[in-house]
């Protein structure tokens, strides 16, 4: 099972919890997740609730009052000591530790000594915990999330006034796909920043699946411009839902500084694509500028997208279906100047048509053997196609 995360109106830790527990997860879950943390007792209790018309869940944590300001080492060391399943266990550390790194970013101070003010209080703790052991209990194979909508405006903090979105949510949410959304307030908290940060595999838009569940979970407030719901849409990969074979992603785009090309590729390439490229091109105008083509399989178009929107300044993107014809491949290697190095062997109709040597492997040995790489090349060349001769 995958899962999808609408975050158009923000995530805070009561919304994620929410709408876990409206996708299915029993309230048991998160529940004795919380009661195992060696604090004060914390009780989850659910509302039918609705926004904009549209029903959804609040859950809400009961807490006593509580003006401790923990350390990340206090909240460590109650993770630690707490009676909770190794992966809840670790998948909470792994939230509040961003926190602590965020935070001390912020504040120019180590990680070890930040206090964590109302992150460090019992309902963050809840939250935290509590969707940690509710995404546990689901068992995703990837979980995949919109661009998180931030907000705008100013909030008042322990520290004064603080701009939105939140300096400690900007480091959190560092690479990830962000807009300010319609709103003037704080969409996404710092505890909902980390707990995406930590769980979500790929962004984008909606990935193929056939949806089985949807969960929604609604935030405290009921702001005119949008319904404040966040949503778990779960379900099994399908590509009856998107595209049945390999897609082209491409974007026309003419402002870009052209130095971080290099790091867009890469990007790309990390996010799964099979090929990416540029291709110089005239727009209107007369400007120059390139169209960027990234070449993916369906289950890595919505990480490839959210790669595209991260790293360049593209507001859309044009998906192409494509067919593909490809010959018969094997991988080998031959004997070169001593060394080994990497060919592909292709095969069309019981013939080799075709042999290429891994570029690569043969800079690699040129350098451990001091030569030019055209020499290595050449001798591998001839070495492969004396290997494996054509027809």
């Amino acid at each position: 099972m995958i899962g999808w995360l609408d975050l158009s109106a923000g995530a805070s830790g009561d919304m994620l919890l929410g709408a876990l527990v409206d996708a299915g997860v029993p309230l048991d879950v998160p529940a004795a997740a919380v009661a195992a943390l060696p604090v004060e007792q914390v009780r989850l209790v659910t509302e039918q609730t609705s926004r904009h018309g549209l029903g959804a869940i609040r859950v809400h944590v009961h807490a006593p009052e509580s003006t401790e300001h923990r350390t990340w080492a206090d909240v460590r060391g109650l993770l630690l000591d707490a009676d909770l399943p190794t992966p809840v266990r670790e998948g909470a550390l792994a939230v509040f530790e961003r926190l602590a790194v965020a935070e001390g970013r912020v504040h120019r101070v180590a990680p070890e000594t930040v206090h964590f003010h109302e992150v460090g209080a019992l309902d963050a703790l809840a939250d935290v915990v509590g969707v940690v052991a509710a995404f546990e209990h689901l068992g995703l194979e990837r979980l995949h999330a919109s661009p998180v909508t931030l907000g705008s405006g100013s909030v008042r903090g322990a520290h004064g006034v603080v701009p939105i979105p939140g300096p400690a949510v900007l480091e959190l949410l560092q690479g990830i796909p962000v807009v300010a959304g319609p709103v003037a307030m704080e969409m996404c908290t710092p505890t909902g920043a980390a707990l995406l940060a930590a769980r979500v595999d790929e962004w984008g838009a909606l990935p193929p699946m056939r949806v089985e569940r949807v969960g929604t979970g609604a935030g405290s407030r009921d702001p005119e411009q949008l319904p404040n719901l966040l949503r778990l849409v779960l379900g099994e990969p399908s590509d009856a839902a998107g595209a049945v074979g390999p897609v082209v992603i491409e974007s026309n785009i003419d402002d870009l500084d052209p130095r971080l090309w290099p790091g867009v590729l890469d990007a790309l390439f990390a996010a799964g694509a099979s090929d990416a490229w540029l291709t110089p091109i005239v727009m209107k105008k007369g400007r120059p500028a390139h169209t960027l083509s990234a070449l993916c399989r369906p289950e890595v178009v919505a990480a490839v997208q959210g790669a595209v929107f991260a790293t360049t300044s593209t507001i859309g993107l044009r998906i192409v279906p494509v067919g593909k014809a490809a010959l018969e491949r094997a991988s080998a290697s031959v004997d070169v100047l001593g060394g080994r190095v990497g060919v592909k062997v292709a095969v069309h109709g019981g013939r080799v048509v075709n042999v290429s040597v891994e570029y690569e492997d043969v800079a690699a040995l040129a350098r451990d053997l001091d030569l030019p790489v055209k020499e290595v090349l050449r001798a591998a060349t001839a070495a492969a196609e004396e290997a494996y001769p054509a027809g």
